[in-house]
């Protein structure tokens, strides 16, 4: 037997190893032998070898230990040991078998087959214990081997078989005996081993069972990843749950999986944090401390501080990208693999494309054997699938690096905030901290994902100008330089852009501000009619916001004009080119077809390249950011000693002390003994609280020693209240003890606050304590303290918020000798002087340093600072009558010093004669909040508007336990199509059409240039006929022109057709909010109703048109595409109906799904910066209580649920992205398939259709992610059609107003009938039935306690609230019966709170520009504001600050009076304000408004009784109903009236 040994590896095999003839060139194809039993076995095997790396790498990642033997593990083994056996017996009995003298000679194939192959399984064998011990569920390494195994002995399977037939025969042909003996054994042993791969092949398709021990506990909700196998895990088939579940009913949180402990804090922190410090200090020469790797004590990842010591030398900033690149580059670099991997094979498909072309065009000539077709459209499709399945992975891959650096920065960030000085806090706000957080580690995860671009775009452009040049040519520069010119263009274009959002954001800012101020003052607005005026305002912003919308939406739609012909212009001028530079190019189909494949691949890098270098800037900003920040100043652990020895367990001896620039405090020397009670007082300003900050550690310490002994609690000046409840408020982390949590209640005087709240003392406090009145959240801050049961207090004036006999409630129970803290140390900084006897000794501060310390006995006979300070602080009239006499006696007692005593007798007579009567409003009614308690004296009152209803009936109404406003709908599930005709009919019928018409245009001219280049290209006459050339080239172009133009007209009508429809329904919904009754605004937040005109509003502007322009054009395409390839094979419409319903079952299953997600992400996501903001805010007090690390465990707790919510978004679109992908596989499929197969003879025809299916997936995968955003978005038009279709108040103007006569009312009677009232339906009546007369011009007063009705009565007058019985009448006319603004117009009134709004001065007194310079000057005058207004630049057209922060509140109430007396009409209601206005004001305003309106009738709501002790009838109101109606003298002589003994505690009788 010769062989002919023409190659090595025939001689190996002993047999020929290739041969075409056999393999290619025939239509019946087959390996040889040799082929078979090296190649196709050894390829999995070299595939194995190269890649078992990444099997012990997941060794050592796992986190879990021990998985029991199970049946799987089992079997794997069992067939594993079958195998080694067979492949020994192999081996074995090649040596036996062959090379005897009669025998086949032995070849080396027969020796190192079998011991290759046994290497192999040996390698595996091993893995089956190892994975078994370190708990690896599934290794996709060894599933891809054996699926390789499998695949490649198929064709083998035909060999032996075919080969045993042929024995068969032999056999039965030839009597004689034939050895067959060694070819019978390699038949069985060969189908053995067959059956062995395959089952191998099945059993990895499983993931082993759950390994007994796991660092973390598992849970009964654990991601299903975790024990998913390979093949579910590239498919993802584990989520399929999570969609099924979410299309059924809207996901909730209790739905979502635990997150993989991998991405968890606890994981991703330990490694951060161990790189950084490594990093922090590779900056610190000389300062070698070796550390072991950052290890979890407890739960507490230590960071070093970068800022150092005062003497380590500095070498840089420590920067936190070295850090992120040693804790996530692995990850990220095997991600990058992938992407080079898929990137080569994105250019393998046109390489297939145009051997399909070819395969076509030659069948023309001869028959080609039909299996080769076969094979390009499978190769096709599993060039696209794996690509598929790679990417998938990849994105998979940078999205969770993404979410760990975030969790990795945010974490860093926050431990960081913890430690900051103060003078670095000092540098940025709360909210730039925040934004770190918010925006900058954001950042980095949305960049994350396409990094790898960097490298990737220019490879791929690189890639494709390869290839074209090989197609065509030098003619490929021409194309290339037209891409390349159109990036700067863009760039301009794009600049522009930037400048107008700019513009418009600006336009938005300013009208969403107004918006802010028009909504807080409504009530004035309606009470003076003016909301048209305001209206205007809102309009004409919105209309310079409209026309910056409109020039944007033109700049906008030439970009889009610009990209969609730049495919078009480079293909158009490289053909050209490539045709006119010589006679001998001609285009053929292939050359067409494979370089319109190859520039749509260059189309994506070369628009990703520009942004993404804005991107890569932006993010280095705020790796900049976040680097400033981590490297700032902490404050130091060392400046406060806990030294035992010391004799007192306070103490700060000789301190210098500075908030970060000047000296503050100096010469300080204060001990607190064990046991006392030390007060700090001083004028304000003098460094009181900056002592109490100096023990805690939060000044700079400039010289000097401060010790502290024991546990820290810490009251500040202004309490700081967490958005939790009460409880967990004053727990503040500790467990709950019932009796002593009652106890610090009852002392603290928090049992009556805690009855009113509605949910006890579980009601949930808003953020920053905003449902508290300042003395509730004092009390709470002390109660926290209290109960924290420490050895050592700092009370930083806890009393200076509650009433005096609150305070003198809470000394005695709490502070002071006898109360719950006597047994500890407490420093107290105070204002009060009643308290100053009872304390055992005092500092008095003076400038920073302490002037003078002893006991109140010692000081008041020094007569020093502390002498001053009292006598000061007597006048200030704070103190009830007793008090006041007490400090007398006790002074008088220890002094015996007339001229002191006299000095502090005068002081108390001036604070006697001060104390107005102020005594009517007393106790407020506890108010809406429960803002409990009689307020502070002469602090400012409440508005009793919330207090009107009775506390007990507010009891009973208190809506949802604990929960004041009604909660906002979230939607769930889909949109009715409602909104969407609300929508389009908005936009206009005709528009509406015209963008559909105009992009089936678009499509239309787009597949007719592709089919007039397939007809030029299939055209023979070409070739020596330049004119019909020219003719081609020339109709080509004008298909072009008509691409282009139709393009650009169909963008620029969507545009604004959007434009026309934002500006309709904002204009709706600004007309319908400025007409709601004050209930609706009274229900409704008023930052809900700010948002719908931010952000939906902006959503309508900016998101739709873009969202729309895609949705439509990416249809249109996907239609084209089935179109195109219909005509080439019709038969594929058969493929199109289920390929269609796939498609539409998984967009449901992930639009559900994944809008449910992606809202419970953006709920989570909130927690964490509200979270941060408060603990910014309150750090001080955090570090006092020592409590850091439970702040740091809640933080992480809300990243790591914000993950959670993240994580299966990500997952959602990878599920979705792959099995899109998967359906437009199959579209490329049976399109190339049915091409081959369906006879197609025209090649041009088949290029098409082919190349349109490479394009259909992307298209797929954007139009579901865009139709799915479309639904989340289209939220906001729902949301606005809602507020627009909410119910408004009466008719401002009726037809019947116009007859009456201009000045009317011209008497000013005022009569009111039976009247009753009530703020919203289902409340109680606030009127019950009133009565009575005035005649025009009289003057009434209005008292009564809070809460009786007063302000009620003026509401009613305006018709603020509808009347629900009984009427009023003004000049006999029944006001029901009239036009709102007519009424309100015609009536004039001074409100109790001056509401300013931003603008000029003209602007807030005469907003309708209707009255002359001279009647405002002269209104000026008269309200003593002219001097004022003279003295200012601007005079009349002074800027006034939103809320007239720029004005005092006396020359705010001033304006309001101008306002009144431009108004002048014949009623005057005069709601008298409180504490705002000093005395002198108050004269002046009396004064005017005697002598300006003597005419008029005038109503006054008294709150000093002195103000109306000279009007003619006083209306004496309680409870809802009159009590008393006569005139004040009348009254007066009668001891027993409700008047009188209201005059009688003011010591006005």
């Amino acid at each position: 037997m010769e062989v002919n040994t023409s190659s090595p590896m025939d001689e190996f095999c002993g047999s020929t190893f290739w041969n075409s003839t056999e393999t290619w060139w025939t239509t019946d194809p087959d390996f040889t032998p040799c082929f078979e039993q090296t190649v196709l076995v050894w390829t999995p095997c070299a595939f194995y070898w190269l890649f078992v790396v990444f099997d012990f790498y997941y060794l050592k990642a796992s986190l879990d230990r021990n998985i029991p033997w199970n049946k799987l593990n089992v079997s794997k083994a069992l067939v594993n040991v079958g195998l080694l056996v067979l492949t020994a017996l192999d081996l074995i009995m090649a040596l036996i078998k062959k090379g005897g003298d009669d025998q086949p000679p032995l070849y080396k194939l027969d020796v190192w087959g079998p011991i290759i192959k046994f290497a192999t399984f040996l390698l595996i064998f091993l893995f089956i214990p190892l994975n078994r011990k370190y708990g690896v569920q599934t290794t996709g390494c060894q599933f891809l081997f054996w699926f390789l195994l499998t695949i490649f002995s198929i064709p083998r399977c035909r060999t032996e078989v075919r080969a045993d037939r042929l024995r068969q025969q032999l056999l039965e042909s030839q009597q004689e005996d034939l050895e067959y003996a060694w070819e019978e054994y390699q038949y069985t042993s060969f189908f053995v081993f067959f059956t062995f791969t395959s089952i191998m092949l099945i059993l990895n398709c499983f993931a082993d069972g759950m390994p007994r021990q796991t660092k973390y506990q598992r849970g009964e909700n654990e991601i299903p990843e975790l024990s998913a196998s390979f093949l579910s895990r590239i498919t993802y088939q584990w989520f399929d749950k999570m969609a099924l579940k979410g299309y059924r009913n809207p996901l909730e949180e209790k739905d979502l999986w635990d997150l993989r402990p991998q991405d968890s804090c606890s994981e991703v922190m330990p490694t951060f944090a161990y790189h950084w410090n490594q990093n922090v200090r590779k900056n610190y020469k000389g300062r070698a401390r070796v550390e072991p790797k950052a290890q979890f004590s407890n739960g507490n990842v230590t960071f070093e501080n970068p800022h150092g010591e005062k003497n380590g030398r500095k070498k840089g900033v420590a920067s936190i990208m070295p850090p992120i690149y040693k804790s996530f580059g692995g990850v990220f670099m095997f991600g990058a693999l992938m992407k080079l991997f898929t990137d080569c094979l994105t250019f393998a498909q046109p390489q297939v494309l145009s051997l399909i072309i070819s395969f076509v065009e030659d069948q023309d000539k001869e028959k080609q054997p039909e299996w080769k077709g076969i094979l390009y459209s499978v190769l096709l499709f599993v060039l696209a699938a794996a690509q598929t399945f790679i990417l998938g992975q990849y994105f998979h891959r940078m999205f969770i690096v993404g979410l760990r650096i975030r969790t990795a920065l945010i974490n860093a960030i926050y431990r960081k905030a913890l430690r900051i000085s103060n003078s670095t806090k000092k540098e940025s706000t709360v909210g730039e901290i925040v934004n770190l957080m918010a925006v900058d580690a954001q950042r980095f995860m949305e960049l994350t994902t396409y990094l790898n671009m960097i490298w990737s775009a220019p490879l791929q452009i690189g890639l494709a100008l390869f290839f074209l040049w090989q197609q065509l040519g030098p003619s490929v520069l021409a194309g290339l330089a037209v891409m390349i010119i159109l990036i700067p263009v863009n760039g301009v274009i794009a600049s522009r852009i930037k400048t107008y959002q700019i513009r418009q954001m600006k336009y938005k800012d300013e009208r969403v501000k107004l918006m802010n101020e028009v909504l807080s003052g409504i009530k004035v607005l309606k009470l003076y009619a003016w909301e048209p005026s305001f209206e205007k305002q809102v309009l004409d912003i919105r209309d310079k916001e409209i026309a910056t919308l409109r020039s944007t939406a033109y700049l906008n739609a030439s970009t889009s004009f610009l990209w969609s012909c730049a495919p078009f212009l480079v293909s158009l001028v490289t053909f050209a080119t490539y045709v006119l530079t010589s006679e001998a190019n001609q285009l053929s189909v292939e050359k067409v077809f494979v370089s319109l494949a190859l520039f749509d691949i260059m189309k994506i890098p070369l628009t990703v390249l520009p942004m993404l270098s804005v991107d890569i800037a932006e993010t280095q900003v705020s790796v900049n950011r976040i680097n400033k920040f981590l490297n700032s100043e902490e404050l130091d652990p060392n400046s406060v000693l806990h030294d035992p020895s010391k004799p007192h367990p306070m103490s700060i001896e000789n301190g210098e002390f500075s908030w970060g620039d000047e000296i503050t405090l100096r010469n300080i020397n204060i001990e607190v003994r064990k046991s006392s009670l030390v007060a700090l007082v001083g004028t304000v300003g003098s460094g009181k609280s900056s002592v109490v900050q100096a023990f805690l550690g939060e000044m700079e310490k400039l010289a000097g020693v401060v010790n502290t002994v024991g546990k820290l609690a810490y009251v500040p000046q202004q309490a700081w209240i967490q958005n939790a409840t009460v409880r967990d408020n004053i727990l503040f982390g500790q467990t709950y003890d019932r009796k002593r949590y009652n106890k610090v209640i009852d002392a603290c005087a928090l049992r009556a606050d805690i009855d009113i709240l509605s949910a006890g003392d579980q009601t949930e406090i808003g953020e920053k304590g905003i449902n508290l009145s300042g003395g509730q959240k004092q009390r709470i801050s002390l109660a926290r303290a209290v109960y924290s049961d420490a050895d050592l207090y700092l009370l930083d004036d806890p009393l200076s918020a509650v009433d005096a006999h609150v305070g003198k409630h809470i000394f005695e129970e709490v502070i002071g000798p006898k109360g719950m803290l006597a047994r500890k140390s407490r420093v107290l900084v105070t204002h009060g002087v009643t308290f100053l006897p009872q304390v055992d000794s005092i500092y008095v501060m003076k400038a920073g340093e302490i002037s003078e310390s002893g006991t109140f006995d010692q000081l008041v006979k020094n007569k020093g600072a502390f002498a001053d300070f009292i006598i000061q602080h007597l006048q200030d009239g704070n103190e009830e009558e007793e008090e006041l006499n007490q400090i007398k006696r006790q002074i008088s007692s220890t002094a015996d010093d007339p001229e002191l005593i006299g000095s502090v007798e005068k002081a108390i007579k001036l604070a006697r004669t001060e104390s107005l009567s102020d005594s009517i409003s007393v106790t407020s009614a506890d108010s809406l909040m429960g803002r409990g308690n009689s307020l502070r004296r002469r602090a400012k009152r409440q508005d009793s508007h919330d207090s009107v209803a009775s506390a007990a009936s507010l009891k009973k109404k208190q809506e949802v336990e604990g929960k004041l406003i009604e909660t906002e709908k979230s939607q769930t599930g889909g949109v009715d199509f409602a909104v969407y005709k609300h929508y389009i009919k908005s936009v206009g019928i005709f528009l509406s059409v015209a963008t559909l018409v105009l992009n089936f245009v678009f499509q239309a001219f787009q597949i007719g240039s592709n089919l007039w280049l397939t007809k030029w290209a299939n055209d023979q006459r070409v070739e020596n006929d330049t004119s019909l050339r020219d003719m081609y080239l020339g109709v080509y172009g004008a298909f072009g022109f008509g691409q282009v133009s139709s393009y650009f007209f169909c963008s620029l009508t969507l545009a604004l057709g959007c434009i026309y429809c934002s500006k309709a329904l904002q204009e709706a919904l600004l007309y319908n909010v400025f007409r709601w009754s004050m209930a609706m605004f009274d229900t409704t937040p008023l930052g809900r109703i700010v948002n719908r005109f931010s952000k939906d509003v902006d959503t309508i502007d900016n998101v739709l048109p873009m969202l729309w322009r895609m949705v439509i054009s990416q249809a249109f395409a996907v239609l084209a595409t089935i179109v195109v390839i219909s005509l080439s094979t019709p038969i594929f419409l058969a493929v199109i109906v289920p390929i269609a319903i796939l498609y539409y079952f998984a967009q449901r299953f992930y639009v559900a799904t994944s809008r449910q997600l992606m809202r419970l992400e953006s709920v989570s996501r909130s927690p964490i910066y509200s979270h941060f903001g408060e603990t910014v805010t309150g750090a001080s007090t955090i570090r006092a209580y020592n409590v850091g690390d439970r702040f740091i465990e809640e933080s992480d707790a809300k990243v790591d649920k914000n993950q959670v919510c993240k994580y299966p978004s990500v997952i959602a679109n990878r599920w979705l992205a792959i099995r899109l992908e998967m359906v437009g596989n199959l579209i490329i499929l049976f399109a190339s398939l049915f091409a081959v197969l369906g006879g197609q003879t025209n090649p041009g025809l088949v290029g098409l259709s082919v190349s349109y299916a490479l394009q259909v997936t992307q298209t797929l995968n954007w139009l579901v992610r865009m139709t799915s955003d479309i639904e989340t978005n289209i939220v906001s038009v729902e949301r606005i059609k809602e507020y627009g279709e909410t119910k408004q108040e009466a008719p401002w103007e009726l037809e019947a107003d116009k007859n009456k006569p201009k000045n009317w009312p011209e008497e000013g009677r005022v009569e009111f009938q039976n009247f009753q009232v009530r703020y919203r339906e289902g409340l109680d009546l606030v009127l019950r039935g009133v009565s009575f007369n005035i005649k025009g011009g009289e003057k009434v007063g209005i008292v009564g306690r809070t809460g009786a009705g007063k302000s009620s009565l003026t509401l009613a007058l305006f018709r603020i609230i509808e009347s629900a019985g009984g009427r009023i009448a003004i000049d006999g006319v029944d006001i029901a019966t009239m036009g709102l603004h007519m009424l309100r117009s015609r009536l004039t009134i001074i409100p109790q709170d001056p509401v300013l709004f931003s603008g000029s001065l003209r602007m807030n007194l005469d907003p309708f520009e209707v009255n002359t310079d001279d009647e405002i000057w002269k209104a000026l005058e008269l309200s003593h504001l002219k001097l004022f207004v003279k003295s200012l630049a601007a005079g009349l057209n002074h800027e006034i600050a939103e809320g007239g922060e720029n004005l005092s509140v006396g020359q705010r109430q001033l304006v309001c009076l101008a306002r009144a007396l431009l108004r002048k009409t014949k009623v005057l209601v005069l709601d008298e304000a409180t504490a705002a206005v000093d005395l002198e004001t108050d004269d002046l305003i009396q004064k005017t408004i005697r002598t300006e309106f003597k005419e008029c009738t005038v109503l006054t709501i008294a709150h000093r009784l002195n103000t109306i002790l000279d009007s003619d009838k006083v209306i004496v109101l309680d409870k809802g109903q009159i009590t008393e109606f006569a005139s004040p003298t009348e009254l007066l002589d009668n001891p027993k009236s409700a008047f009188y003994s209201m005059a009688k505690d003011a010591n006005l009788v």
